[in-house]
């Protein structure tokens, strides 16, 4: 088996980040930080406004938000496919150019499944990790305590898309499904002023699969719904899957990608590990290398 040293490890410049913000808009403010807006709240969590919303971006008439979005986002459109789109919705969910999200070429690379900011946190022996002031458990994400329970002692990735980023997202290796669950919840926005309030990803609407992976060991791989994003499309109908392939896609809003590796499986690059316990999210892209397999007893 090949050893090639450390030369994934990077320099944390070599990465851009955004510092974990708690400054939010007046908007998302008004709905956590006050009681009439927690009361409203409560009526736009619920999944069947993200549908009335969806039917809205579906609409031909939602077109003239387009333009506007792309200047709002510094979205560069020359990445993407020069199509007409028939609605907000269908530019949003847009397909990519190929070559624009290449994954490395060497299989023992770990990837980043999709664009987002990234964040990197270990799951400790009793299979809780800490986001802040805020403190999840394993059990509570999967709603499956035996499952969780092999993820003690291993990491957890969390990569946010917001409205800039390409919002399909792919698998990072070769393998198989080995099983798939969705779990019914709410859609609280995923940013970080709704962690510190509530446990957001153990209550938002979310989809994930186990998937067996020819590198990288058995790894979960979790897509979190957000406010006004009441659609998870997953296309995978055959169990089997190549490194790379698309895994599905988000309609309208910012959402969350979640990675659970099993430990000793893998090494995240140091920098991501550093820029997260500095507070900072690293701007990562489909494709881009994140960490490496690990090999026992060292690290490749």
């Amino acid at each position: 088996m090949e050893h090639r040293g450390n030369d994934m490890m990077h320099d944390v410049r070599d990465y851009k980040t955004v510092p974990i913000s708690y400054k939010e808009s007046f908007a998302v403010s008004f709905l956590y930080n006050c009681l009439p807006g927690r009361v409203l709240l409560k009526l736009l969590v619920r999944p069947s406004i993200s549908k009335i919303v969806g039917h809205i971006l579906d609409s031909s008439a939602s077109r003239i938000l387009i333009r506007g979005f792309i200047k709002r986002n510094n979205i560069k459109m020359e990445e993407y496919q020069a199509v007409r789109y028939k609605s907000f919705n269908a530019f949003f969910i847009r397909e990519i150019n190929k070559g624009y999200r290449p994954f490395p070429k060497h299989e023992f690379d770990l990837a980043a499944p999709c664009d987002g900011k990234l964040t990197a946190y270990p799951i400790s022996e009793d299979s809780i990790f800490r986001i802040k002031n805020s403190i999840y458990t394993i059990e509570s994400l999967l709603c499956n305590k035996a499952l969780a329970a092999g993820y003690c002692g291993g990491v957890c990735l969390f990569f946010r898309l917001t409205p800039d980023d390409y919002h399909r997202y792919a698998y990072i290796d070769d393998g198989e499904i080995v099983y798939h669950k969705r779990i019914k919840g709410v859609l609280h926005t995923v940013r970080p002023i709704s962690q510190i309030m509530y446990n957001v990803f153990a209550q938002n609407t979310r989809e994930y699969e186990v998937i067996k992976t020819k590198n990288f060991g058995k790894v979960v791989q979790m897509e979190v719904g957000a406010l006004f994003v009441g659609y998870i499309t997953n296309l995978n109908t055959k169990t089997e899957f190549k490194r790379g392939d698309e895994k599905g896609m988000f309609e309208f809003g910012g959402s969350t990608v979640i990675m659970l590796f099993q430990k000793d499986n893998v090494t995240i690059d140091k920098a991501i590990l550093e820029n997260t316990q500095q507070e900072k999210e690293t701007i990562v892209r489909m494709g881009l290398k994140i960490g490496e397999k690990t090999i026992k007893g060292y690290n490749i």
